[in-house]
């Protein structure tokens, strides 16, 4: 690190570690990667023919931004990225920093630029910042006094401002497979120089709890160092020892709203099986099982419909039974009525007539109904012709007058036009049978 930027007091600090003066360091970050090439896990952006890779190969960095879940190599990957292609390196964190870390950061890196380096910025957290401070990057980022690589766990698009957005490049990291994940346990093996105390079905759920994250992967790895264990454990084990990693879900963040959009898919993609289980997995991250009743009874509306009229009355009664049993009793009456909707014939021909309904109402203005079907409670309104001739259709011998109910001189329009499957079959056949006796009656 340079001079200035420790005369600018923005030099990176010794972690806060328990045994620094033996030189502890967690194992997390004694496996930290030394080159890209030990980035595990993201290959399509930094493998041979990823864009971050031709970048640095050319010796050139553009501003970007890593987007990904907790534990994947965002910090690291930033490092190297600057390494590689020849850049100094310098990070701040956005949960840490305000407005004067940031005229510091600017000031020191103006000062390397005079001296012909140029400087990476890496912000942490870059969400973080408010819409001021990431307004500040700007001019720095345009003159190129520093080339900017910020962090997020959040979606850029709606966590960062839409002109800082325009001058960064956007890359998603993936959150760790399993190949990923056993080349760090590998790893992790042959710095220790052992192999996990872990049977094989253990080994799995090692894996599983860490959940795609890599350094809490590493964590448990250290913890179960560090436990001693003389012999293999099970998996049953393992569980009692270690916590899994919480899930990675914000109920006012993007997993929140691609949790519920797969969850409603997979309802109206008839696949009961996938609706469990994101309906599990919202529960897990501690969703309000209220939420899903509501947004369920949207589902019912819209494309469910008339071909199964029962599934608004089933998420109307499952929400009602979790207000009176709560949780987890409640939570079997939202997951019947969840199987019942995927289960269901799906039509959406009621959501598409009545907005084809308020469209044709908001053309058409004030047009009155013709005189036929108004109400005429006084004599005046009589003698004006209001209800003369209506046919009440109870009495007329077909059960069905066949008279026009829209405006005189509109163009019968069509709204609703049934799928024919399930209810709203029979529903199809009636309304066609109602069309040629309409037309029928209108002629005589």
């Amino acid at each position: 690190m340079s001079d200035l930027f420790e005369a600018a007091g923005l030099a990176p600090k010794s972690p806060n570690l328990t045994q620094t003066d033996s030189g502890y360091k967690p194992l997390a970050d004694r496996l930290r990667p030394q080159s890209i090439a030990e980035v595990v896990g993201q290959g399509h952006l930094v493998g041979p023919d990823g864009p971050i890779r031709r970048s640095v190969d050319r010796g050139f960095l553009p501003s970007l931004l890593l987007w990904g879940p907790p534990g994947v190599g965002k910090t690291t990957l930033a490092r190297l990225l600057a390494s590689s292609a020849g850049y100094e390196f310098q990070q701040i964190s956005a949960v840490f920093s305000g407005v004067a870390d940031l005229k510091k950061a600017f000031e020191a890196a103006q000062m390397q630029r005079n001296m012909g380096k140029r400087v990476v910025l890496f912000v942490d957290e870059i969400h973080r910042f408010n819409r001021a401070q990431q307004d500040s990057f700007l001019p720095y980022v345009e003159s190129g006094v520093v080339t900017l690589i910020g962090a997020t766990t959040e979606n850029p698009s709606f966590e960062l401002n839409g002109a800082l957005l325009s001058r960064c490049q956007v890359f998603v990291l993936k959150r760790l497979d399993d190949e990923a994940m056993e080349t760090l346990i590998a790893r992790a093996e042959a710095h220790l120089g052992r192999s996990l105390p872990l049977e094989p079905e253990a080994r799995e759920t090692l894996k599983g709890l860490a959940d795609g994250d890599g350094r809490y992967l590493l964590s448990l790895i250290e913890t179960i160092d560090q436990m001693g264990f003389d012999v293999a454990i099970t998996s049953e084990g393992l569980l009692q020892h270690l916590q899994k990693r919480r899930p990675n879900y914000d109920k006012d963040r993007e997993g929140h709203y691609n949790l519920i959009s797969a969850l409603h898919k997979s309802v109206r993609g008839s696949d009961p099986d996938a609706a469990l289980y994101w309906f599990a997995r919202m529960l897990q991250g501690g969703e309000d099982p209220l939420y899903i009743a509501r947004r369920m009874q949207r589902m019912a509306s819209e494309d469910i419909g008339a071909a199964d009229p029962m599934s608004l009355i089933m998420t109307n009664a499952a929400r009602e039974t979790y207000e009176v049993l709560g949780s987890p009793e409640g939570e079997l009456a939202i997951a019947q009525a969840l199987v019942h909707m995927a289960s269901a014939p799906k039509s959406n021909a009621v959501y598409v007539a009545f907005k084809a309904a308020v469209k044709a109402a908001r053309d058409t203005g004030d047009l009155d109904p013709p005189e036929v079907i108004r109400n005429a409670p006084t004599k005046l309104m009589k003698d004006l012709g209001y209800g003369e001739g209506y046919i009440y259709d109870p009495d007329d011998p077909d059960g069905f007058s066949g008279q026009n109910y829209f405006p005189n001189g509109m163009p019968r329009p069509k709204f609703y036009d049934p799928k024919g499957d399930g209810h709203e079959g029979k529903v199809k056949e009636r309304l066609d049978y109602w069309a040629q006796l309409r037309a029928y009656k209108q002629k005589r």
